[in-house]
């Protein structure tokens, strides 16, 4: 049941927002989504590791199809869940700075994006997956529609027909292995039987299938080409959405409904997916050493770093999932960090272009500090929390294939440079007339920063809570996927 009530709570409470004058709106949806972290800490802190599954709720729903309300919480669960409802307040926290035109809808649709985010990543039913994925999509479309910038309608269609494209060829996995399964429910782990019994061919379908679903949403090479002008023109808290949580739901289908479920083909197929990731990294990290708008080289920066963590995934082994999990939760961090000092530089400057800004670290020495701890977590500085899942990943890439480790490498590498680059031409030299009467921090800029520089420090001196929730299901989904492959493969 605490698990129903962590789903139910933004969104129910967000209709509260619609009761109260607009101006209040924002407050509201504020201590909206704290109650929702406290409860989400609440279930971390009761969370018992003796059991792989903690706070189970299933209800019958569709007798007729099988289709049941089965949620749960497990290791990666509940990292994901402690992501979600912990940026949610930050970037409502974000906004309250700007006007926000039709507030009561801006807010009441990040919450519902948050019950939907909760949704998926508690999901033990594929109909119900399914279900929740696709009522993720509808709260971002409307927010970057109504509230992007320029070209906002060209743009958002673009995405949401990538997105909703995907997620047919997520139903269609679904239903073949609904059609294969005897008991004919949705449950989980019932498929994950029905996919280790079908032939290479159907697994392969299935493989492909689920691929392009989660391939897009993270997104990776060549399925990429929405996001950037995505983030670009969404709005500053749309944006965070997008990069900080909603890209997550990719990754960690891959890991709980594609990397057990068909183990044949994913052990052929996944080297080609590890090939596409390493190349994104590559393309990204280039394309953004070449940008000038702040904003569009950051959502390049998120590419190249999502494809170092669906490298990991890929390979499989315990090393590289861990590092995937807690560098998941890290590039949450970190992007929302970054995506907030531009939005910061931008509404003092007017300018999002890195050749007419300059000179701001000598009028605002705290936000500068801020600034380049969250940059040196960016580019997995040791003692900072992104430094944990690259060193994860890079040693689980590593025992799959060295020279893949070593070109998945050159992210840090491409990471220095484009992130010390736009440090330099930001922050050094001389103030101009857009940076001269650069204004210093806010009471409310600093709530938001002052939590994510100190989980970047924590968690880069001590990760070890981290990688402890999230190991033993990170080790049975490692025995489901190893037991399935036959040994003459």
């Amino acid at each position: 049941m605490e698990t129903a009530l962590l789903i139910a709570l933004p969104l129910l409470s967000g209709l509260l927002t619609f009761l109260f004058q607009e101006n209040k709106a924002k407050q509201i949806s504020f201590l909206i989504s704290i109650a929702t972290f406290i409860n989400a800490l609440y279930l971390a802190f009761n969370y018992c590791s003796c059991t792989l599954f903690n706070y189970d709720l299933n209800l019958n729903w569709i007798n007729s199809l099988g289709i049941h309300f089965h949620v749960a919480v497990d290791g990666i669960s509940l990292i994901l869940i402690l992501l979600t409802t912990l940026l949610v307040p930050l970037i409502l926290l974000s906004t309250f700075q700007s006007p926000i035109k039709n507030a009561k809808s801006f807010y009441f649709l990040i919450l519902a994006m948050e019950s939907a985010l909760i949704g998926v990543f508690t999901a033990r039913d594929a109909f119900l997956f399914y279900i929740f994925w696709e009522l993720a999509l509808i709260p971002i479309y409307f927010i970057c529609l109504i509230w992007g910038g320029e070209n906002k309608n060209k743009i958002t269609f673009k995405f949401f027909l990538y997105t909703l494209a995907g997620s047919l060829f997520m139903l269609l996995a679904i239903i073949i292995l609904y059609l294969n399964n005897p008991a004919r429910t949705f449950e989980i782990e019932q498929l994950y039987q029905v996919g280790r019994t079908l032939d290479f061919g159907t697994q392969a379908i299935i493989f492909w299938s689920l691929f392009l679903a989660f391939a897009i949403k993270m997104p990776i090479f060549p399925f990429h080409t929405w996001q950037p002008d995505t983030y670009t023109t969404a709005p500053f808290a749309g944006t965070m959405l997008l990069s900080g949580i909603m890209l997550k739901m990719g990754i960690y289908g891959v890991i709980r409904w594609l990397y057990p479920m068909v183990p044949l083909a994913f052990d052929f197929y996944a080297h080609y997916a590890i090939i596409l990731s390493v190349i994104g990294i590559i393309y990204a990290s280039i394309i953004a050493l070449m940008q000038k708008n702040l904003k569009r080289m950051i959502a390049y920066v998120s590419i190249a770093h999502v494809g170092l963590i669906s490298a990991g995934v890929f390979v499989g082994n315990e090393e590289a999932l861990q590092g995937a999990i807690i560098q998941m939760f890290m590039h949450g961090i970190n992007v929302v960090g970054l995506f907030f000092v531009i939005q910061l530089i931008f509404e003092r400057t007017n300018a999002l272009d890195m050749t007419s800004l300059g000179g701001i670290r000598a009028k605002a020495p705290l936000f500068t500090l801020f600034f380049i701890i969250i940059l040196l977590s960016s580019v997995a500085v040791p003692l900072t929390g992104g430094f944990v899942g690259e060193f994860l990943l890079f040693v689980g890439i590593f025992q799959y294939h060295e020279i893949i480790a070593a070109v998945s490498g050159l992210t840090i590498v491409f990471g220095a440079a484009y992130m010390l680059n736009s440090f330099q031409k930001v922050m050094l030299g001389e103030a101009n007339e857009k940076t001269e009467n650069f204004k210093p921090l806010h009471l409310t800029e600093k709530m938001l920063l002052i939590p994510i520089v100190a989980l970047i420090i924590i968690i880069g001196v001590y990760p070890k809570p981290f990688l402890k929730i999230s190991e033993p299901a990170v080790k049975a989904l490692i025995e489901i996927a190893n037991s399935t492959i036959p040994l003459n493969h």
